[in-house]
């Protein structure tokens, strides 16, 4: 395996374009445990808008969406599939998310597999990996507070001003 240039990955119009036109985020990994990363992302892509669809072969509801077993088993179009799992599994996910028709193969912090990569790009998905959606959104939604989630309180008041 080469060296995989992930900033190619990470394009700054590229992950704006996702997150502004994307409705629909199938999670494959989504995790019915609430103090997994994967079930926070989740929950966060519902509170701002998204309809999230879980992939847990292990669940049968989770955020009280029906969970599917893989992503071919999702009976409606599904915009972005953001991957919470090992890289190792990448390529077929990838293959999947082709097969289905998504726009856009997000893979989570430190999902990086290179034939996965090549294998959505080349079945004209956008490929944005070794990113955090709930952080990039936040990012760019401007939402981000200091502690990674959004308070709902003026920044100023941090500051002492009470």
């Amino acid at each position: 395996m080469t060296e995989l240039d992930l900033a190619r990955y990470q394009d700054v119009t590229a992950i704006q374009r996702v997150l502004h036109n994307a409705k629909t985020i199938a999670i494959v990994g989504l995790s019915n445990n609430a103090l997994r990363a994967s079930y926070f992302v989740g929950y966060y892509a519902q509170r701002h808008g998204y309809r999230v669809i879980p992939v847990n072969p292990r669940e049968t509801e989770i955020l009280g969406e029906k969970s599917y077993a893989s992503l071919r088993d999702v009976p409606e179009h599904v915009d972005v599939v953001n991957v919470f799992r090992a890289p190792s599994a990448l390529p077929d996910i990838a293959r999947d998310a082709v097969a289905i028709g998504a726009g856009t193969l997000w893979c989570q912090f430190g999902v990086i597999n290179e034939e996965g990569a090549r294998i959505a790009e080349e079945g004209g998905l956008t490929v944005i990996m070794d990113r955090c959606l709930k952080v990039e959104h936040a990012r760019y939604v401007g939402r981000m507070h200091w502690l990674g989630f959004n308070t709902q309180r003026i920044t100023a008041v941090r500051g002492g001003l009470q």
